[in-house]
């Protein structure tokens, strides 16, 4: 499968024939498992200190026979501070005490991450690849194609020399990417306890750009809404597939195309 290469002024220049990843069959089920694989290696681990709430001098003695029980004194019969003359203090240790243990606390054994196979993996990366160059799959996505020159994009290699972000947006522009690039401007407001939080607006994904490694270029389009920017060794399913869902929009410098044909 041949592609044109596009000049920085969105004119043709050659054609390039597109690695084999390309090919490949876009596996859904395969790309959804990949992200969530992904993420769940982000998460923090959470647990709590063993001895939380039960640093305390407080002891249940209710039973009637018991030394200094508690039994007939007016009181609830609970866990209870030991004052000196035999007094007793507040209720603590139990969940519901102020200040008391937790009923459940997160444990730190728990396991978060969830593993998958390396060429499970490898095929989701695939996939998701692959996915970048169906129109009908990107168009489901949410995307704005009507006006993009080609789908999939190839940009020549001398947009990674770019430093700053008008020329970038410039470009972009060219290329016909300005409808997706103005769809990712309109800020959504998210319900429920969400909306509370810092921001309470989630923005949609637009064009990812992919590179060759070490490019200049990547400073100077981070500052997009909507736009990420992803070296070729450092591509990842959850940057291609947002979401668990295929098909993003994704514009390819030239080198970054010979590299992945290397790989």
């Amino acid at each position: 499968m041949k592609v044109n290469v596009y000049s920085i002024e969105g004119n043709s220049l050659e054609q390039i024939e597109l690695p084999r990843q390309f090919d490949e069959e876009v596996r859904e089920e395969v790309i959804r498992r990949a992200v969530l694989s992904e993420q769940s290696r982000k998460y923090q681990p959470k647990g709590s200190f063993i001895r939380a709430g039960l640093q305390t001098t407080a002891e249940y003695r209710g039973r009637k026979e018991g030394y200094g029980s508690i039994k007939n004194k007016g009181i609830s019969r609970l866990p209870r501070e030991k004052f000196p003359r035999g007094r007793f203090g507040k209720v603590k240790r139990v969940p519901f005490a102020v200040k008391g243990r937790r009923a459940h606390p997160p444990r730190v054994e728990e396991v978060l991450v969830e593993r998958i196979n390396k060429k499970e993996f490898e095929k989701a990366l695939r996939s998701a690849i692959a996915a970048t160059g169906r129109k009908e799959i990107i168009a489901a996505r949410g995307h704005v194609i009507g006006t993009v020159k080609e789908i999939p994009l190839v940009v020549e290699s001398k947009f990674e020399e770019f430093e700053k972000t008008k020329n970038v947006l410039a470009c972009l522009r060219a290329l016909g990417l300005e409808a997706d690039l103005s769809r990712a401007q309109r800020k959504k407001r998210v319900s429920g306890v969400r909306e509370r939080r810092r921001g309470g607006t989630v923005r949609p994904k637009s064009v990812l750009i992919v590179v060759g490694d070490g490019s200049k270029v990547v400073k100077a389009a981070r500052n997009l809404a909507g736009v990420d920017v992803k070296g070729v060794g450092e591509l990842d399913v959850t940057s291609l597939a947002p979401g668990t869902h295929a098909g993003r929009l994704t514009l390819w410098s030239k080198r970054a195309i010979e590299e992945l044909a290397k790989m």
